[in-house]
C-alpha cells in the first residue's frame, strides 16, 4: 500500500515523531496505514512493522468479537472523542502482554477517503499509582471499619444496658397500667352486671306480682301476657350469663370446641325461633328455608351462639315495622352468613372499636346490652378458622358477614 503521506513525507515524519503519545492511523477496513515511533515502541514493534496489519493486532483477543462492530458504527458517523467512556481500555503488545491505555479518536479525510487517527497513551504507571491509592484506601477503610466496629460494639453494649433499664421500666409501667385497667374493668363489669341484671329482674318481679292478681278465668290473656314477659326476661338473662361464661372460658383458655356433623337447618331453625320471641311490633325476618341438604362439621353450639348474637343485635337496634334479611351462601370450602338490618347503624367514629370488649357505640347506650357479644363472636370465629366483618351506614342499617369453614376436620 503506498504511503498515505508520501507527498508530505518530511512534514509527516517531523509531526509524528514530535508527538510523545502513540499515533496509529487506520482506514475504513481497519488496516493500519501509519504509526509513529512512540506507538511502535509502546506496542513492541520495529519500524514500519505495523503498517498494512489489521488493527486487531493491537487489541487483546478477548475484545476482538465486539471491536469490529464498534468500529463500523463509529466509522459511519465519526467524531473527535475519547474512546471507552466509563470503561477500562487495554492494548496488546507484540509479546502478548496486555497494558492499560487511553485512546483519543480523530477522524479526517485525504483525497475523499476517510481515516481515523488514534492517539494512544500508555497509562500503566498512572494505573499502578491509582491501584496503589485504591489499595491504601482499602487498608485505611479496613482500619476505620475495625475502629468503627470496636466503637459500635461499645455503643451497642451501652445501648443494651440502656434498653434493659428502659425495658424494666416499661414492664413496671405496663404492669401498673394493666392493674389500673383491670380495676377499671372490674368496676365497669360490676356496674354493668348490676344494671343489666337489675332491670330484667325488676320486670320479672313486677310481672309475677301482676300474674298473681289475675286469678279469674276471663283474665287468662293478661296472665299469658305477663308470663311471656317473664319468659323473655329470663331468656335475656340467660343470654347475658352465657356471654359472661364465654368470656371466662376464652380468657382462661378452657374452651373445648366440640366438633360434629349436623344439619345447618337445625341450627338456623333454633336461632330463628328464639329471635322471633324478641321481635318488635311489625318486625319480620326473611331467611332461607331450602337448606335441609346442607351439612357442616363444626361446633354446633358456637355457630348458634354467633348467629343468635348478631341476629338479636339486628332486632334490638332496628325500629318497629322493619325487615331483617338473613342470607346463607355455601361455597366449596366455606359458608357465608349475611345478616342485614334497617336499624340505627354504627357511627363512623365508633366502627373501629365495635369488636372491643365492653365497647358500645354512642347511639346504642339507651338500649340494654353488655358490649361483650361481638367480642365473643369475633374470638370464637377466629379460633374456628372463620371471620366476621361488617358494613354500616349511620341511621340506615348494618350488614354483618360471617365466614366459616364447612369442614373443620
Amino acid at each position: 500500500m503506498p504511503n498515505l503521506f508520501h507527498e508530505n513525507e518530511f512534514v509527516f515524519n517531523v509531526l509524528f515523531e514530535a508527538v510523545s503519545e502513540g499515533v496509529v492511523v487506520v482506514d475504513g477496513n481497519q488496516t493500519i496505514v501509519a504509526t509513529n515511533k512512540a506507538a511502535e515502541k509502546m506496542f513492541g514493534y520495529a519500524k514500519d512493522e505495523l503498517r498494512t496489519q489489521q488493527l486487531q493486532i493491537l487489541i487483546p483477543p478477548n475484545y476482538h468479537p465486539t471491536h469490529g462492530g464498534h468500529f463500523k458504527k463509529y466509522y459511519k458517523d465519526p467524531t473527535t472523542r475519547q474512546m471507552g467512556h466509563k470503561r477500562e481500555l487495554y492494548g496488546a503488545k507484540k509479546n502478548g502482554d496486555k497494558f492499560p491505555v487511553e485512546v483519543g479518536l480523530n477522524p479526517f479525510e485525504i483525497n475523499n477517503k476517510k481515516y481515523v487517527m488514534s492517539i494512544v497513551i500508555d497509562i500503566t504507571v498512572r494505573k499502578g499509582a491509582e491501584d496503589k491509592i485504591i489499595e491504601l484506601n482499602k487498608l485505611l477503610e479496613g482500619k476505620i471499619s475495625e475502629r468503627t466496629s470496636e466503637l459500635n460494639k461499645t455503643v451497642s453494649n451501652l445501648q443494651n444496658e440502656i434498653n434493659k433499664r428502659v425495658k424494666a421500666e416499661s414492664k413496671l409501667i405496663s404492669a401498673l397500667k394493666k392493674e389500673k385497667e383491670l380495676n377499671e374493668l372490674k368496676t365497669k363489669f360490676l356496674s354493668l352486671v348490676s344494671h343489666e341484671f337489675k332491670t330484667p329482674l325488676s320486670g320479672v318481679l313486677n310481672a309475677a306480682i301482676l300474674v298473681g292478681k289475675y286469678k279469674l278465668t276471663e283474665m287468662q290473656d293478661k296472665r299469658e301476657k305477663h308470663l311471656l314477659t317473664i319468659k323473655n326476661k329470663v331468656h335475656y338473662l340467660d343470654g347475658i350469663l352465657n356471654d359472661f361464661l364465654s368470656i371466662e372460658r376464652l380468657e382462661s383458655g378452657k374452651v373445648n370446641y366440640k366438633f360434629s356433623s349436623f344439619k345447618l337447618s337445625k341450627v338456623v331453625n333454633e336461632v330463628i325461633y328464639n329471635a322471633n320471641l324478641m321481635l318488635k311490633n311489625g318486625q319480620y325476618i326473611i331467611y332461607p328455608k331450602n337448606i335441609d341438604n346442607l351439612d357442616l362439621y363444626q361446633d354446633e353450639k358456637i355457630l348458634e351462639l354467633v348467629l343468635s348474637n348478631i341476629l338479636n343485635n339486628a332486632i334490638k337496634y332496628s325500629p318497629e315495622n322493619t325487615q331483617i334479611d338473613f342470607k346463607i351462601t355455601p361455597g366449596p370450602k366455606i359458608i357465608v352468613f349475611e345478616i342485614k338490618d334497617q336499624g340505627i347503624g354504627i357511627p363512623p367514629k365508633d366502627q373501629k372499636h365495635i369488636f372491643n370488649r365492653y365497647f358500645r357505640a354512642e347511639n346504642a347506650l339507651t338500649n340494654q346490652g353488655t358490649g361483650i357479644g361481638l367480642n365473643i363472636v369475633k374470638t370464637h370465629l377466629e379460633s374456628l378458622g372463620g371471620s366476621v366483618m361488617f358494613k354500616s351506614i349511620h341511621n340506615e342499617g348494618t350488614t354483618f358477614t360471617v365466614k366459616l369453614p364447612l369442614n373443620n376436620k
